[in-house]
């Protein structure tokens, strides 16, 4: 059902039509949005195609077409290497939180025109004035959730799941997948020895570190998106991953495979949030589509077909929505809605300053070879 704009909303788009475009141009407007690969309702299996969505209503509503050229990464890192060099260009990007304070505090991110996203008043406020964008100048959420630990019941004991220590137990040797990006592979560990993710402490870093070094005659791989085919397939039976994803490979599982899910006691929360990058070249187009992205129709197909949670109150307090995720998927991405800011203060990842970074890369060329 497509949300009905306001009177206000509707002179603000006429407004907006005639800055932006001029009326009845046919000139192409291109919109270069870069953003996590499985990550946005593409219209496969009959899921609504977000992208053609939002060109086909920018065309009927400004009377201009557009063209979204819409490009994948795999690690926040891998991301903000390619940006932070300037050697290429996007309107709209989604980082997760500790890579946002990175890029705002580098100057890599433009604050938004928040009278071109009127949509922003369906995001909760739990999720307003956390620490990655304090004066929520530079962001606008577009998923969250908790990193838990998927497993394969079909080849791991019940009685070893349920913490951190499955993932180095010798038992399982030759199928555990630890993610391939050192924020969250230390993440893991740290977590696992009971560390502060966000401690400035070498010492702290070196014992996590160590840790993983363990952990590696048990790896089978190290993964980010590889991770869906090895755990769908049953090559791997053991990794940690987002909430959501959990259901994507559920889906997607083999009839060999029986993949189930749950939060170690102490974990990563996260948000990822739409941005506009310093290298922008249409300001104002990127917050038009982000806008869009808020909408009821896009912002609850995008939910449904990535299975994260959404911080955006059309889409979780969505009948529809519920009956279409199931119980177990609403208790499972929805546990903590009533107080999220509390759990997240207390275990989500910040930006660590120059030092301790550079510190962490050494760390992990050590993690990677040994």
């Amino acid at each position: 059902m497509k949300k009905r704009l306001t009177a206000m909303c509707l002179a603000l788009i006429l407004i907006l039509s005639m800055t932006l475009t001029g009326c009845g141009s046919s000139d192409t407007l291109t919109l270069n949005v870069y953003n996590w690969g499985e990550y946005i309702s593409d219209g496969s299996e009959g899921s609504f195609d977000t992208i053609k969505g939002f060109e086909a209503w920018y065309e009927e509503t400004y009377g201009q077409p557009v063209k979204v050229n819409y490009t994948t990464f795999d690690s926040n890192e891998n991301m903000y290497n390619k940006i932070s060099k300037g050697a290429v260009s996007y309107d709209v990007i989604i980082p997760s939180d500790y890579m946002i304070a990175r890029m705002a505090q580098e100057n890599l991110l433009l604050p938004l025109n928040f009278d071109n996203i009127p949509n922003y008043q369906y995001i909760d406020d739990t999720f307003r004035g956390l620490y990655y964008d304090p004066q929520n100048q530079y962001t606008v959420p577009y998923t969250y959730g908790i990193v838990g630990v998927i497993y394969d019941a079909n080849v791991v004991d019940e009685a070893d799941a349920g913490s951190w220590d499955l993932m180095w137990n010798e038992k399982y040797a030759g199928s555990i997948l630890q993610y391939n990006n050192s924020r969250d592979a230390f993440g893991t560990a740290m977590y696992k020895l009971g560390l502060d993710v966000n401690s400035t402490d070498k010492a702290d870093w070196q014992r996590a570190c160590d840790e993983l070094i363990k952990q590696r005659p048990l790896r089978y791989a190290l993964v980010m998106d590889e991770i869906y085919n090895m755990m769908e397939s049953g090559e791997a039976a053991i990794g940690s991953y987002y909430a959501g994803d959990y259901f994507t490979m559920v889906d997607a599982q083999a009839d060999t495979v029986d993949l189930q899910f749950y939060y170690p006691e102490r974990t990563n929360f996260y948000v990822d949030a739409m941005c506009i990058p310093s290298c922008a070249q249409n300001k104002d187009l990127a917050e038009i589509f982000i806008n869009y992205m808020l909408s009821e129709e896009a912002a609850i197909a995008n939910a449904e077909y990535t299975y994260y949670a959404s911080p955006n109150s059309l889409v979780y307090d969505n009948p529809g929505y519920q009956e279409d995720m199931g119980e177990e998927a609403m208790e499972i991405l929805y546990p903590h809605l009533d107080d999220f800011s509390a759990s997240y203060n207390q275990y989500a990842y910040r930006n660590l300053d120059t030092e301790m970074l550079d510190y962490l890369n050494t760390l992990w060329e050590q993690v990677k070879i040994s």
